[in-house]
C-alpha cells in the first residue's frame, strides 16, 4: 500500500478487477434489484435516510440484495460523507480502526477519505485509532465502495471504520459520536453498516434465526439484537456495525427500520443445505 492510498484487496475475487467488467456486473445487479441499471443520484432528494445495512459477500451471492438498498439510496439526495462501518474478519489492527489513508482505490478509480470527520469522531470516541493494518485485507468495507462509485462518481467522499469488538455499548457510543461529530462540522453524513447474516446452515434454519435478528434490527433495539444473537446462535458477522447504524439513526429521529430485501446464497448456488443469509435495511425518517 502506497503512503496515503489504500489499494483494493479483493478485486478479482469478490468482484471483477477490470472496470468495464465491474460496471457491467453492477448494472446487472441493479437491474436484478428492479432498477433500470445503475441509478443516477437525485440531487433534489429529501435526505430522509440516516443509515442503512447491506451485505458484503461476493457480488454474485449478495450483490442483488445490496443493490436493492443502494437503488433506494440513490433517490434520497446526496450526502456529503458516507461513513462505512465493517466488522474485522482478519483479526489485524486495533479494536476500532479508522483508515489513515487519504484515498481508497478500486477498479473504478480513487475516492477521497474524510479524515477531518474521522478526527472529529475520535474526539468523542476515544477508542477510535488511525490504523491501516485493520483495513489492508478487510473486504467488508471495500465491497461497498464500487456500488457508491457507480452512483455518485468521482465526487464521492467516504470514511471507513473497522470494528473488531462487537458489543452493544461501544457500538451505541460510536453511533452517538458520529452524530455529534457530524453536527459539530455541519456535515451531512450517512452511515452504512456492512454485515452478513447467518453462516453455513440449512436455508430453513438460517431464515428462522435471521428473521428473529432482523425483527430486532427493524425495531431498532440493539440490546434485543445481541440477546437474540446469543440465544439463537445467529452467526451474523456485523452486529456491531448495524448497532452503530441504529444508534446514529435514532439520534436523527428514525423510529423504525425497513427491510428492503432478504436472500440467501442458495439463490445463486442452488444449494439450500449450506447457506449464508443476506439482508438490506434502510433507516429513514
Amino acid at each position: 500500500m502506497k503512503l496515503g492510498l489504500r489499494k483494493p484487496a479483493v478485486a478479482g475475487s469478490f468482484y471483477p478487477s477490470r472496470s468495464d467488467d465491474l460496471l457491467k456486473l453492477l448494472d446487472s445487479l441493479f437491474r436484478g434489484a428492479g432498477s433500470g441499471g445503475i441509478p443516477s443520484p437525485n440531487p433534489a432528494g429529501e435526505r430522509r435516510i440516516a443509515s442503512m445495512m447491506v451485505p458484503h459477500a461476493g457480488y454474485i451471492y449478495s450483490g442483488k440484495t445490496a443493490a436493492s438498498a443502494y437503488s433506494i439510496l440513490a433517490q434520497d439526495g446526496i450526502p456529503e460523507t458516507f461513513v462505512i462501518i465493517g466488522p474485522n474478519h482478519t483479526g489485524l489492527g486495533s479494536a476500532f480502526s479508522a483508515t489513515k489513508s487519504k484515498f481508497w482505490e478500486t477498479p473504478l478509480g480513487r475516492v477521497e477519505v474524510d479524515l477531518e470527520l474521522a478526527e472529529a469522531i475520535s474526539r468523542y470516541f476515544g477508542d477510535l485509532d488511525f490504523d491501516d493494518l485493520a483495513h489492508t485485507w478487510e473486504h467488508s468495507i471495500e465491497v461497498q465502495v464500487p456500488f457508491l462509485q457507480s452512483i455518485y462518481g468521482a465526487s464521492l467522499k467516504i470514511l471507513p471504520i473497522v470494528m473488531a469488538i462487537q458489543e452493544p455499548e461501544p457500538s451505541i457510543d460510536l453511533g452517538k459520536s458520529i452524530a455529534l461529530a457530524s453536527e459539530k462540522l455541519g456535515r451531512d453524513v450517512l452511515v452504512i453498516a456492512s454485515s452478513d447474516m447467518s453462516h453455513y446452515l440449512p436455508e430453513g434454519e438460517a431464515i428462522r434465526r435471521d428473521r428473529a435478528a432482523i425483527d430486532a434490527i427493524l425495531n431498532m433495539d440493539v440490546h434485543s439484537l445481541f440477546r437474540i444473537i446469543q440465544e439463537l446462535d445467529v452467526s451474523m458477522c456485523g452486529p456491531g456495525p448495524v448497532s452503530v447504524a441504529i444508534s446514529f439513526a435514532k439520534l436523527k429521529g428514525v423510529s423504525k427500520g425497513e427491510l428492503v430485501r432478504y436472500s440467501t446464497s442458495a439463490e445463486t448456488s442452488g444449494d439450500k443445505s449450506f447457506v449464508v443469509g443476506y439482508a438490506s435495511v434502510v433507516f429513514r425518517l
